[in-house]
Order: C-alpha cells, then structure tokens, then sequence
C-alpha cells in the first residue's frame, strides 16, 4: 500500500521497542495497520510486533483524525490558537501548530504502556519530517 493511499498524507507512527535493553525505534506506516496481516519487526533485535483489535481500533481513529484535518486545511488556514497573557492575547494558527508540536499516544501494548510518536506530513507540500 501507497504511504498516502488511505489518508491522502504520509504519517508515520514509531515506538521504542519493548524488548529490554533493546532501544529499536520500531516505525510504520499508519495507512498499513489496516491490512489484515500487518505485522512489524525491531530493526534492532528483530522481534515481531502485530495489534490486536482494540490497539488497532484506536490507531485507525488516528487515520480518522487525519483524514478530518486534511479535509480541514482550508479552515485551518484561518483559525488559530488564542492564549491569553499578560497585556493581551498571543495568537498562533493553527497550521503552525500542526507542523511544530509533536503528537504522543501512550497506550497499552502487552499490559505495558507504550508511547506511540506520531509523525505527518506538514501542511507545506513535499516536506516529511
């Protein structure tokens, strides 16, 4: 499968490997874990990662999310984040926002919370960071 056939964008989610003193950066294609055999393996020790349904359930929302924020870009465009400080307000918009803070899920993988590091393609065309 195409990187940015499923959600029209590259993403990328990576996660440290489980294994002990391990240390793998274990990364995939988001727009994979649909395929009903996905599996992954620690480029470091080579163990073999698959997802059972309800990880897999929650990072397919993260498709979803994806998908609603490229669909969105246009209102983006014009939105922003005001924060309040003193004298006034700062406002920062929101494409701005999406190409420089780093999204993390944290969630249970093999009764071990896991961060997952999510990693899409910025609003600026060609650039994957």
């Amino acid at each position: 499968m195409a990187p940015d056939s499923a959600i029209g964008a590259k993403a990328q989610m990576d996660f440290i490997c489980v294994e002990p003193e391990c240390g793998g950066e274990v990364k995939f294609d988001l727009a994979e874990i649909s395929d009903k055999d996905f599996q992954i393996v620690c480029p470091k020790c080579h163990r073999a990662y698959s997802f059972d349904e309800t990880l897999r359930a929650k990072l397919e929302k993260m498709v979803s999310l994806m998908t609603a924020i490229r669909d969105s870009q246009e209102i983006l465009g014009d939105s922003a984040v005001s924060v309040n400080v003193a004298g006034g307000e700062v406002r920062i918009p929101y494409a701005l926002l999406l190409t420089r803070l780093n999204t993390v899920i944290t969630l249970d993988f093999g009764g071990k919370k896991v961060d997952f590091r999510f990693r899409a393609e910025p609003m600026a065309e060609k650039t994957f960071r």
